[in-house]
């Protein structure tokens, strides 16, 4: 795993997809779930896989009736057998792909298998905005997440690791960690908030669309590991739309997202908001970032449409998991659940 895959777009999907199909091979309902996942999200990914996957699925059910039958105990995650449970009482062709829908300025989408997503840490409430790493919870040093890993090596300067995101809501959608040994915490710092905002700019020329997102603790974030997302889109979010005050246009956004065209002001902001304990999401894309402080996860009750809001939905995106909800949730909610989280 030496060259990156991030020089062109078609190195990234050619890695993408043939990582997937690796790990189709593994044993496990995780590395199962985790394709299933992502080729739920990608049309093309799903046609080239779908009788594997179609396979797979069927060794794996039997595994489960023979093994559930005798009395015995499922090996793997406890969290990985429930979620193939799920999959299995809705039957292999009744998982939807992803489906999207515009509502008036936000966009929706009905996200099957991510509905089954254990919730983690995201589901605690939070006392401040950092915690130290806890080398006995869920991180990504643990040995069985080295396969879900497609990518690994020095990236301009850093030794990263791109890993899949197990449940994906944005295209092409991995997760970026930077020095994994060294067991950082979901704290940003200096020195990796300078390195995303650089390797932004380097990527995009290669990569159109590029972006990499990052949930400060207590933001949603569902690990205590430090990471960013990394996703590639041919639209830009909601947030960049050019009628946003903060684009330059006339109407208010529900709530206040600040944006930064120098690496060192960002960072002057955040060091305030670590300094006032204030929670935020980030989307860094060339020479510009999206700041977006909010109130942390557990100070407010969300509505049941919402599993809770990352960086994705104060970015104007949302992820349904009902048909119902997602044939109509309109834009008023919407607004009503973005406006709790000011701080």
């Amino acid at each position: 795993m030496k060259q990156s895959p991030m020089e062109s777009r078609a190195a990234m999907q050619q890695a993408f997809a043939s990582g997937l199909e690796r790990l189709l091979q593994q044993p496990g309902l995780g590395s199962y779930i985790l394709v299933h996942a992502n080729a739920s999200f990608d049309a093309e990914i799903y046609q080239s896989l779908k009788s594997q996957l179609g396979r797979r699925f069927d060794q794996h059910a039997e595994y489960c009736r023979l093994t559930l039958s005798e009395g015995r105990e499922l090996v793997g995650a406890a969290d990985d057998n429930l979620v193939f449970l799920k999959l299995m009482a809705i039957g292999f062709e009744g998982v939807h792909a992803a489906e999207f829908r515009n509502e008036a300025d936000w966009e929706l989408q009905f996200n099957h298998i991510r509905a089954f997503r254990p919730s983690r840490m995201t589901s605690e409430p939070a006392l401040g905005i950092s915690r130290p790493f806890d080398p006995n919870g869920f991180h990504f040093n643990k040995p069985f997440l080295r396969r879900e890993a497609f990518w690994r090596g020095d990236l301009h300067g850093v030794e990263v690791e791109l890993m899949y995101n197990k449940f994906p809501f944005v295209p092409m959608h991995c997760l970026l960690v930077p020095d994994r040994t060294r067991r950082l915490p979901q704290l940003l710092t200096r020195k990796y908030h300078d390195y995303v905002w650089e390797l932004a700019e380097r990527l995009w020329s290669g990569l159109p669309g590029v972006g990499i997102a990052y949930n400060s603790f207590a933001a949603f974030a569902s690990v205590n590991h430090l990471h960013f997302q990394l996703f590639i889109r041919p639209q830009p979010l909601p947030l960049m739309g050019d009628h946003w005050r903060h684009n330059g246009g006339e109407r208010d956004y529900p709530l206040n997202c600040e944006i930064y065209e120098s690496a060192a002001e960002a960072w002057q902001r955040i060091e305030s908001l670590h300094r006032s304990e204030i929670s935020y999401n980030l989307i860094y894309q060339p020479g510009r970032l999206y700041c977006i402080p909010r109130k942390r996860q557990g100070s407010y009750q969300h509505q049941p449409w919402t599993r809770g809001f990352a960086w994705y939905e104060l970015a104007g995106g949302f992820t349904t998991f009902s048909r119902s909800d997602f044939d109509t949730l309109d834009a008023d909610a919407i607004i009503h659940e973005l406006v709790k989280l000011r701080p």
